[in-house]
């Protein structure tokens, strides 16, 4: 794993992770954005302290670890693919803290998503963070969950943000949330 100095993270600010995409999409995840970490290894929800992972794990959506701190490898893409499995994020550019999005660039994050949606079909997309949610599409009252409308087309969901600044959640209640997403969208029966 490597170790970034301070400086070495800043200098990762506002850059971006490629989408991990492929053939046969069934479930989207999405996150915020990406975090310093992560643009340093070009891997998403790739922090030492994020639960993705260990949660996907859990619930069975993955059947071996990945451990992203790192970087992915290849092997490791072409698993979560095999698995119909994608991710993104609603605004692309990398920053230290979620905070530091304007409202502004979640909205536009929310309509790069529909568009990208709209090209790829997945079954379900899960929106990963609600305050992000409801920001990106102007939906103040919506609560975690499956959303009573689709997103161009497919399912959506929101599931808890596996942050470890998201203190309240555990690998548990992550793996719950995730595996729930998981089925709707046919990855687990």
């Amino acid at each position: 794993m490597p170790r970034f100095t301070r400086a070495e993270l800043e200098s990762f600010r506002d850059t971006e992770v490629p989408d991990l995409l492929g053939p046969g999409l069934r479930l989207l995840f999405v996150g915020i954005n990406p975090g310093l970490w992560t643009a340093g290894v070009q891997t998403h929800f790739a922090h030492p302290g994020n639960r993705f992972y260990p949660a996907l794990l859990l619930a069975g959506i993955l059947d071996e670890p990945i451990d992203p701190a790192a970087g992915m490898n290849d092997a490791d893409r072409d698993r979560l693919r095999a698995r119909g499995i994608g991710i993104t994020n609603l605004v692309t550019r990398a920053t230290a803290k979620a905070a530091e999005l304007t409202p502004v660039e979640l909205g536009a994050g929310g309509a790069r998503l529909l568009a990208l949606v709209q090209r790829e079909r997945p079954r379900v997309v899960a929106v990963a963070g609600i305050t992000a949610y409801r920001s990106a599409f102007g939906r103040p009252k919506a609560v975690p969950g499956p959303q009573p409308g689709p997103l161009g087309g497919s399912a959506l969901w929101v599931v808890p943000n596996p942050s470890g600044l998201n203190a309240h959640e555990t690998v548990a209640s992550l793996a719950e949330a995730y595996a729930a997403a998981a089925r709707a969208a046919g990855v687990l029966s």
